[in-house]
């Protein structure tokens, strides 16, 4: 049982290794299928206790605004209908989730710590590295517990170190995914920071190189392709006007045709109320919305803003 502990859950220890050939063989498909439905465990313990936190999390929100008088305390909606409203969309910060992580892993990790001490020998220093190469899955086997020939109460001692691992793993494996947020966020701040500084110059010069011409409907067409429009449009005029020249309804038309599609895409999608939702930091946000357990955490929790 240790060692499929150390299998799927990634440590990696070395020190029990299979020595004949067949064993090696199945232990490749083996730990194949082991490995894939651990992840997926660590996935779905990630999204139960995300929405655990965002629940409770909620709650106390509600309570705050509740004291401060900015909800009802009869529950029906009254002056407070956007607070309300508001709160049906809330969700915690990863600031708060982050912070409720580490202290979940620091109490598995001392809890454990007080465990390895006196059975292995190990001072509490020791046994703290050991949980965290342990938990974190880097496993460079310097440390291995349930290694001597004998303990007191073995069985109960082995029980309790494969539940340790196993939650611990859970609790560093959210914690890592929440981290990685938060550098996420970090790297786009700083990639905004820099865009701003290095932009405004080439807009500016941009902008005073072609503040007096007006581009044509097929120049802009071809500039400016959209997955709205799949087609090309054509102008009877080529290359560009000069600022004294007028510019017919037609090559306006066809050079905001884009511009106009949009625009009534979303006044359509606003009639039928299903409005497009997204977000500054969607538009702002270099990276996708993750797949796996990063996307996890971008539904249920609210990505800090920039401005914050």
């Amino acid at each position: 049982l240790f060692f499929l502990t150390v299998l799927f859950c990634l440590p990696g220890f070395g020190m029990t290794t299979p020595a004949t050939v067949g064993g090696k063989i199945f232990l490749i498909f083996y730990g194949l299928i082991g490995c894939a439905g651990t992840i997926l465990f660590f996935n779905l313990f990630l999204e139960r206790l995300i929405t655990v936190i965002a629940y409770v999390m909620k709650s106390c929100h509600e309570r705050q605004l509740r004291r401060k008088g900015v909800l009802p305390h009869n529950g029906r909606r009254g002056s407070g209908t956007s607070e309300v409203d508001s709160l049906a969309g809330w969700k915690p910060s990863v600031y708060y989730v982050m912070l409720i992580l580490c202290v979940a892993s620091l109490i598995i990790s001392c809890c454990a710590s007080a465990m390895y001490t006196p059975i292995e020998g190990w001072s509490y220093f020791d046994s703290l590295y050991f949980c965290f190469v342990a938990f974190s899955t880097i496993g460079f086997g310097d440390l291995v517990s349930s290694q001597n020939i004998k303990y007191e109460t073995q069985g109960l001692y082995r029980f309790g170190n494969f539940v340790f691992i196993l939650m611990g793993v859970c609790c560093i494996y959210s914690l890592f995914n929440v981290i990685s947020i938060v550098i996420k966020q970090s790297i786009n701040w700083i990639l905004k920071k820099l865009d701003c500084r290095c932009c405004h110059r080439c807009q500016r010069k941009l902008f005073h190189s072609r503040r007096n011409v007006v581009m044509p409907g097929n120049v802009r067409s071809r500039r400016n392709i959209s997955i709205e429009t799949d087609v090309v449009n054509e102008s009877d005029t080529d290359g560009r006007r000069l600022s004294g020249e007028m510019i017919s309804m037609k090559d306006f038309l066809a050079s905001n045709k884009v511009s106009l599609a949009i625009m009534q895409k979303q006044l359509s999608e606003t009639a039928n109320g299903y409005p497009r939702q997204m977000s500054s930091n969607s538009k702002q946000n270099g990276f996708s919305a993750g797949v796996g357990a990063l996307a996890i955490m971008n539904n249920r929790l609210a990505e800090t803003s920039v401005d914050r």
